[in-house]
């Protein structure tokens, strides 16, 4: 055989071990993508118990690829499940609630609670710990403009002992709002903005909170979910520890944690809806990547945490189901802004 022929073989070999290789990685690639995804999918207490009886060698790589991974197959509509009942009456167009305020039952929540109108979004003020319990808003799909330059934090003159802005100064916590200022100011406009920058729409964040999971789950509503769902309707709110933490030289309350339920409806067929729910918890130490899906709670398990009864006049027939189930996903998008939910992450 010449050595010209055995180059021509020996290079033809090598380019079918190459691409047996190639499609072995990529089968391997596969193979670990889908079970990393799988296993992100499991409930929090179940990957609890992961993190705790197995190696952090055969753990850390699943919630690293699984995370970020599962985020966009979950948006794409490719995996997990959502919490969603139909139900034959809609929520009231333009209404700041879907199914009513949250009700006081039990504590922790305080039993001070003072319900603030304003106009677009409702605070439930606390006097006692300084800061709302909870906040209840809505945002329309469509934004009617931009949101303007941020405003200075005001102190609310219109609810006596309101904290003044300057009390939240070198205390190592951010004026956490509530409302958020982008979904009020691009739905409202400047006076609605204006509004969600008084005290007593802010409560003592950690850096790490409100600029990592809470900022994600508050632009997802504002610029993805209401693009693929239509109106969203949301309550916020936190919950304070039985040993009372206040922040330093105040009697403001710092709580030990934080949630959000975001509730949509879609008319599938006349006077038919569905209503999909889902609620996530945060407590306020946690990393500034932490991925808002890893924290998915049933609104049941919140209401026994936080002392609420949460959308109290939906039917007993919709709301023990609704309230009950785990979702396993935040909500899917449309598949034209993936790119978008991947950006928010690094905004």
């Amino acid at each position: 055989m010449s050595k010209g022929r055995r180059r021509r073989k020996g290079a033809s070999r090598l380019r079918r071990l190459a691409l047996r290789g190639g499609i072995a990685f990529t089968a391997l690639l596969v193979a670990w993508g889908w079970l990393s995804v799988w296993f992100v999918h499991h409930s929090r207490s179940w990957l609890d118990r992961q993190r705790l009886s197995r190696p952090k060698f055969v753990t850390a790589p699943l919630f690293w690829f699984g995370n970020p991974l599962g985020d966009i197959t979950d948006a794409l509509g490719i995996t997990g499940h959502d919490a969603v009942y139909e139900y034959d009456e809609p929520a009231p167009s333009g209404s700041v609630l879907f199914a009513g305020a949250p009700v006081r039952v039990a504590r922790p929540a305080p039993d001070d609670i003072t319900v603030l109108d304003r106009g677009e979004f409702l605070v439930g003020w606390s006097q006692k710990l300084r800061h709302p319990v909870w906040c209840a808003y809505h945002v329309p799909a469509e934004a009617k403009g931009e949101a303007g330059p941020r405003p200075n934090f005001t102190k609310d003159k219109s609810v006596a002992g309101a904290p003044p802005a300057s009390a939240y100064e070198r205390s190592g916590y951010d004026r956490g709002h509530m409302v958020p200022n982008y979904a009020i100011a691009t739905r409202f406009g400047d006076d609605m903005q204006r509004a969600t920058f008084r005290t007593t729409n802010i409560a003592p964040q950690s850096p790490r909170l409100n600029r990592g999971p809470w900022r994600d789950i508050e632009h997802r509503i504002a610029d993805l979910w209401t693009a693929r769902w239509g109106e969203i309707w949301v309550i916020v709110g936190c919950i304070s520890g039985n040993t009372r933490e206040t922040l330093t030289g105040t009697d403001i309350d710092v709580p030990r944690q934080y949630y959000q339920i975001v509730v949509a409806e879609e008319e599938i067929e006349p006077d038919r809806y569905e209503v999909r729910a889902f609620a996530v918890l945060f407590d306020q130490e946690l990393s500034l990547g932490t991925w808002p899906t890893r924290n998915l709670v049933t609104i049941d398990e919140l209401e026994e945490l936080s002392g609420l009864d949460f959308l109290p006049d939906l039917p007993e027939f919709i709301q023990r189901p609704l309230e009950s189930e785990l979702p396993s996903r935040l909500w899917p998008i449309r598949r034209r802004d993936i790119f978008r939910q991947m950006s928010i992450r690094f905004r």
